[in-house]
């Protein structure tokens, strides 16, 4: 019997995670671990990432204040993700 090359753990881990289609998912939860360090502290103080459902993030926000001034930053933060993540993970931002 002839054996194959050795692989390290790290390569076969993610080969396992993309066969059972759990790539995508593992992204959108580190974009909510990731958020204070996206975002940045002032920012992540008033709010708390819920969820990613179909690329929305849905995001709680403490005061309706913070709601409308994030509302114009929605596209600035989309990109600082995205561009975090190194790939398009969210396409809209929803500020409840």
């Amino acid at each position: 019997m002839k054996l194959s090359k050795p692989k390290q753990l790290s390569s076969s881990i993610e080969s396992a995670l993309q066969q059972l289609g759990l790539t995508a998912r593992l992204k959108q939860y580190e974009v909510l671990e990731r958020w204070p360090s996206i975002v940045g502290e002032h920012i992540a103080k008033v709010t708390n990432p819920e969820r990613i459902d179909r690329g929305r993030l849905i995001i709680r926000v403490t005061r309706s204040t913070w709601r409308n001034e994030l509302t114009f930053l929605k596209k600035e933060i989309m990109v600082k993700i995205n561009t975090a993540m190194k790939q398009e993970i969210v396409n809209d931002i929803i500020f409840r």
